[in-house]
């Protein structure tokens, strides 16, 4: 079959590593390309869920532009820092426990978006740092690790990636 059309049914299936494969893989920075004549990583290092539900609108809206084509626009999100704490099963044990907001709501959208091809890299740094178990992170395909998210940033940046912050 053609990789296009893989990619795109991937997408569309929700399986956006159609072509990659498991769960929480580790992405490696020289397997960074730019593949898409538009290419985005939003930057999300902070806690606050309205300022995230904020962010999340926003991809929203950029991919609706591009009639949600994961051949028009490629959308990542690099998560460090207290960024990662949406992604997680739980909030046990981390420097997040108390933060009260609707957790499931927020991965519901995650989940939504990487079904339009977003995808979510997080920041292996943080999580040793913080002493947070890898296994705390929700084993969805479309989250993968990076060594450092800022190192990630860079790296993306430096292979066309626009930047964005959203706040």
């Amino acid at each position: 079959m053609d990789r296009r059309f893989l990619l795109r049914l991937g997408a569309w299936l929700g399986a956006g590593a159609l072509l990659k494969a498991q769960a929480n893989e580790r992405v490696e920075y020289k397997d960074f390309k730019k593949e898409t004549p538009i290419a985005v990583v939003y930057h999300a290092d902070f806690g606050d869920p309205n300022r995230f539900g904020q962010m999340l609108t926003n991809i929203s809206n950029h991919l609706s532009v591009y009639d949600n084509d994961p051949f028009k626009v490629k959308i990542v999100v690099v998560a460090h820092g207290a960024g990662v704490q949406f992604f997680l099963k739980d909030l046990e044990g981390t420097p997040w426990a108390q933060a009260q907001y609707d957790r499931e709501a927020i991965f519901s959208r995650i989940r939504q978006l990487a079904q339009l091809g977003v995808e979510y890299y997080l920041c292996e740094i943080t999580f040793s740092r913080n002493n947070i178990p890898k296994d705390k992170l929700r084993p969805d395909e479309f989250l993968k690790w990076v060594p450092s998210g800022v190192g990630a940033l860079g790296e993306l940046q430096a292979k066309g990636y626009a930047y964005i912050k959203v706040g």
